[in-house]
């Protein structure tokens, strides 16, 4: 049975087999068995080892470990050894990364009510929520969390907060009747609760209709576990650069292998020259240093309240071009707020409540009174809309508790969806009056007279009728949410009945509003700027919604708005190509969320998602950045997010794009650093065996360049601060190549300076008939050239332009990579392990001016194209 919203009681009964009664206990056995316990499951995990192992399917890896093989068998130990260490720690790296993964299930499963009130057989008992099965009859009132799915049989003025699931703060008010429309949201489905929801007002009885994974909350749990984590663009641009580069160096292995044996060089020298080169072609520690980059960036983001989960999402920030927000908590203050007050024909600001007008005050007297919400010391405890009565209060020094004492509460008639009112009855100065709220349209038909601004009362007139419609048309037209409010003399003290509730006198009217953030226009003008397109993703009503967008700037004339009920009916394609021209979305659920997310992302777009509820959970997880409030968000919307603010302020998305797109182009001035390096001793290498030259490099030496020499500039790049306004850069494509014709240019020509001045070493060596001197000459070249090289790399500019102390690190990066350099050639005991010969004072003067040469010429030309 599906909509059990539409079902009657007794359908709904026969259907389950139970009654008012509950489920007898000889059933309880086999409905164990048909469906299962009330709890949320998830698939197996993967274990340490596994993720451990999947490390080393990267092809890379795979070359390194024939590599590591080749070495081993030929007698190279230290190579073995380093080359072996190298992947370990790369994988340890990864293994640690992945094990971070989110624990949203098991937050979700924190949510679940501990004990739930049941009757059965009649007799009402107290059971683990884990206990409960379809069929049963459940209890709840104020202060529980509801759960399991039901539809409510029995109403005492029950109200639910339902943001979890929903995204919207305030509380939803319960019918037990049966509603004729099918395919409702869950927003809409009045006579149904929800497992995880509170229960802030009443108390209901409850038919269990669906328990566990069946549950809305269970359903998004499944979305959760099947939706998988989006590769950002970073891996992706990783991945593709890692596959063509491990089909050049396999090809040019190849290659340098068969001319070495076509050279009459014996089979395992001439595995040795393919390794030297494939050591020489492979960044080892390209992995390494892009997660330190990252991570480093983590922390400059966790002083700006951005705490980065997963750290290829920091890049990814950078290139985002479309955030979907969600409204409530995130755009607003999720606190609503009384924005105006009509009394009499005028409109009057909340901030401009005139303390003398009889009138103002005694609308804002009569809001207090016919209100249960609390606000003790900034603890608010109620409904959101009865809170922002009395808060309006507090600011005109109206305490709640000094205005109930003074005009005490004798009778009530509770709210109730039917009627659209509240009354209670309350003894002011010796009279006792009845004080109604309710929906405007209501209480206006029902009022005879109106209280005027001297305080005197008049017979309603049709003008009076009109202007007051009026008001509440263009509050309504604002998003604002209006009550109005009326009074009426009632002799004695007495029950309250339905039909006291008429010829009122009208007070007035009072709006109110989730307000926008403060900081909400100013981010989304920000986010317009950088060429990030803003989205509203609410399950707030399309008015209402389109309200706060307009006011924020998300909204422009000629955007479109959608809600869930049209979402439903669109196909994915046919929301893919409406998808760029809609700004606001409403009343959508998590499902929706998700298509919307996938829509944008088969547009080829980077998509970020913020929220805080349960709700919003799958479809952080979905986005390419999820980004979940810290103080407000909830632990599953945190778990699934890739990155939490903490100060809940959107501008703080803004700082972090700003973070994200420099980090970008520091990781790629890295790249071009270690390949540019890597370049030129392939070139070197390559040359070599053209030439019929020794092996000029053993795979230790390159294996010391790139993992200790090359790694410190790396990581200094990375560090690299911002040139430049790059809020005013439009964000880069999605599938834009890490390696372009403009980088892999330079990159060549970088490279082949690098590799000229190397052999140019290698030759002052081996002219002396020594090719270990050679050897070392070319090693400690190639190494100190590749340092000079890291000032290079640091920006477009030339150093004189980027400012040589502006990035302290670069300079300590050079003196570290240098010092271990000449640690090496200096002292003895390391000779053997590094294959080094000893070096003249000579042999040190040409080796450091032959490594200077490259960066002289760069410098030139950079100075040349850019600078002037």
């Amino acid at each position: 049975m599906k909509d059990f919203y539409s079902k009657s009681k007794q359908e709904l009964l026969g259907y389950f087999d139970t009654s008012e009664e509950g489920l007898k206990k000889q059933d309880l056995e086999k409905l164990k068995e048909e469906y299962g316990e009330n709890v949320l499951n998830s698939k197996e995990k993967k274990t340490a080892i596994a993720i451990f192992l999947e490390q080393f399917k990267d092809f890379l890896v795979i070359i390194l470990l024939v590599a590591a093989a080749i070495s081993f068998v030929s007698g190279n130990k230290e190579s073995t050894i380093v080359i072996l260490a190298v992947i370990i720690m790369n994988s340890i790296l990864g293994t640690v990364q992945h094990l971070k993964a989110e624990k949203s299930l098991e937050s979700l499963k924190k949510m679940s009510s501990p004990k739930a009130k049941v009757i059965r057989d009649g007799q009402k008992q107290e059971i683990n929520s884990s206990e409960l099965l379809p069929g049963d009859i459940v209890l709840i009132e104020a202060g529980d969390v509801v759960p399991s799915d039901g539809r409510v049989l029995e109403t005492h003025s029950l109200m639910v907060n339902e943001s979890s699931l929903t995204g919207e703060s305030e509380s939803v008010e319960k019918i037990s009747q049966t509603i004729d429309t099918t395919g409702l949201t869950v927003g809409d489905q009045k006579n149904m609760v929800f497992s995880g929801s509170l229960v802030t007002y009443g108390r209901a009885k409850i038919l269990v209709t669906t328990i566990g994974m069946k549950t809305e909350l269970g359903k998004i749990a499944s979305l959760l576990d099947e939706t998988e984590d989006a590769m950002t663009p970073l891996q992706k641009s990783l991945e593709k650069f890692g596959k063509k580069l491990s089909i050049a160096i396999i090809v040019l292995c190849i290659v340098v292998f068969f001319m070495s044996v076509a050279r009459g060089i014996n089979i395992l020298d001439s595995l040795m020259f393919a390794v030297a080169l494939a050591v020489a072609a492979i960044p080892e520690a390209l992995g390494s240093i892009v997660t330190i980059v990252l991570a480093i960036g983590t922390q400059k983001m966790a002083k700006e309240n951005a705490i980065i989960k997963k750290l290829h999402s920091v890049e990814s920030l950078g290139c985002v071009s479309v955030i979907c927000s969600d409204k409530t908590g995130t755009l607003t203050q999720n606190k609503m707020t009384v924005q105006h007050l009509y009394v009499d024909g005028k409109v009057v600001e909340s901030e401009k409540i005139d303390l003398n007008s009889k009138i103002e005050i005694g609308l804002l007297r009569s809001a207090i009174l016919c209100s249960d919400a609390v606000n003790n010391n900034g603890q608010e405890i109620g409904d959101p809309t009865e809170i922002a009565l009395v808060n309006v209060g507090h600011k005109y020094n109206l305490a709640e508790v000094e205005i109930r004492n003074k005009y005490p509460r004798l009778k009530e008639l509770p709210f109730d969806s039917d009627r659209k009112m509240m009354s209670t009855l309350n003894e002011i100065e010796g009279k006792n009056y009845l004080i109604t709220k309710g929906a405007p349209d209501v209480v206006v038909e029902k009022a005879k007279y109106i209280l005027r601004e001297d305080g005197n009362i008049e017979k309603i007139s049709e003008t009076d009728v009109e202007k007051i419609k009026k008001a509440n048309i263009n509050f309504a037209e604002h998003g604002l949410r209006v009550l109005a409010f009326a009074m009426k003399e009632i002799e004695g003290i007495r029950e309250l009945e339905f039909s006291d509730e008429d010829s009122f006198i009208f007070i007035g009217l009072i709006s109110m509003i989730d307000p926008p953030r403060e900081e909400s226009k100013e981010a989304v003008k920000n986010c317009i700027r950088a060429g990030i397109k803003p989205v509203m993703i609410t399950g707030d009503y399309k008015v209402t919604a389109k309200a706060i967008a307009k006011e924020i700037g998300i909204y422009k004339d000629g955007d479109e708005t959608l809600n869930g009920v049209e979402i439903e009916k669109m196909s994915d394609d046919e929301l893919m190509k409406h998808v760029e021209r809609i700004s606001v979305y409403a009343r959508v659920s998590p499902e929706h969320k998700i298509r919307i997310v996938s829509a944008w992302q088969k547009l080829g777009k980077i998509c970020a998602m913020t929220g805080d509820g349960v709700n919003d959970a799958p479809a952080l997880k979905k986005a390419d950045v999820g980004i979940a409030m810290g103080i407000t968000g909830t632990e599953v919307s945190k778990d699934a997010a890739s990155m939490i603010l903490t100060d809940d302020n959107f501008s703080t998305i803004i700082k972090s794009v700003v973070t994200g797109r420099n980090l970008y182009a520091n990781i790629k001035n890295s790249i071009r650093f270690l390949l540019s390096g890597n370049t030129a001793g392939i070139l070197a290498v390559f040359y070599a065996s053209l030439m019929g030259l020794p092996v000029i490099f053993a795979p230790v030496h390159l294996l010391f360049i790139n993992l200790l020499t090359d790694s410190l500039p790396a990581i200094a790049i990375g560090m690299e601060p911002s040139h430049g306004d790059v809020l005013d850069e439009k964000p880069r494509e999605a599938n834009s190549p890490l390696l372009d014709k403009k980088l892999s240019g330079r990159i060549l020509m970088e490279g082949m300076l690098i590799a000229i001045v190397t052999m140019i070493a290698f030759y002052l060596g081996y002219a002396k008939g020594d090719v270990g001197l050679g050897s070392t000459m070319a090693f400690s070249t190639l190494c100190l050239g590749r340092l000079f090289h890291g000032f290079n790399c640091r920006g477009n500019g030339s150093i004189i332009k980027l400012g040589i102390t502006k990035n302290m690190f670069s300079i300590y990066a050079f003196l570290l990579g240098a010092a271990l350099l000449y640690m090496v050639l200096l002292v003895p005991s390391f000779h053997e392990m590094f294959a080094v010969s000893d070096l003249s004072v000579m042999n040190f003067g040409e080796m450091t001016i032959l490594a200077f040469i490259p960066t002289l010429i760069i410098q030139v030309l950079k100075y040349i194209k850019y600078d002037r």
